[in-house]
């Protein structure tokens, strides 16, 4: 578990992206369906690292109505990229206010399908290189296969993933497993990393 929401039986998920997209004020400067694929990606690992498939989508479009179908574009080129069951997708799009950059949320709903082992009875690999905002875009191959992380779940090959945060490989870890910890990895464990990477 993670950044989970629990509820009756529900897992809630969430991941937002801002200033990234085809807005002329956007920091950085991609496709909207990139962007879509992007934070759905995050949401998707959390609810893995939840031992949960998601069940229903929210989107939640600040960036007008013209990006709305570019958004459902990258949600779905997402599970098609990790063979996953596209779940039924709603949301809302901002159409009163005029915004001059881009925003979205994407927000999964899912249900538990995976018994969670404790994280001290496992043995934990990197997989995946950290990278930060435009990295991504320009290392893609160096994200981790969402497909072969899928297969190795169902067949129970991988146990558990854990994505890592904002604040490294390293503290992800101790956070993970609540104590210091000693690991050997040729990558930058210290450095803040993009949430779309498990290890």
């Amino acid at each position: 578990m993670r950044h989970e929401l629990l509820i009756d039986g529900f897992v809630i998920t969430s991941d937002n992206s801002a200033a990234i997209g085809r807005k002329e004020q956007d920091v950085i400067k991609i496709s909207d369906a990139v962007t879509a694929k992007f934070a759905a990606r995050v949401a998707l690992l959390e609810q893995w690292a939840a031992g949960s498939e998601p069940q229903a989508i929210l989107i939640h479009n600040f960036s007008g109505a013209s990006s709305w179908d570019y958004y459902i574009e990258g949600v779905t080129e997402l599970f098609a990229e990790s063979q996953s069951t596209l779940p039924l997708i709603s949301g809302s799009t901002e159409t009163n206010m005029p915004t001059v950059q881009s925003g979205i949320s994407v927000t999964m709903i899912g249900k538990g399908q995976r018994k969670q082992m404790s994280v001290g009875s496992l043995q934990w690999f990197v997989y995946g290189v950290p990278l930060v905002g435009q990295e991504v875009l320009t290392n893609e191959h160096q994200t981790a296969n969402l497909a072969l992380l899928k297969k190795a779940l169902d067949l129970s090959l991988v146990e558990r993933v854990w994505p890592v945060g904002s604040k490294g490989i390293a503290e992800e870890f101790e956070l993970l497993m609540k104590r210091p910890v000693k690991m050997s990895t040729s990558l930058d464990t210290k450095n803040p990393v993009d949430l779309r990477h498990v290890f």
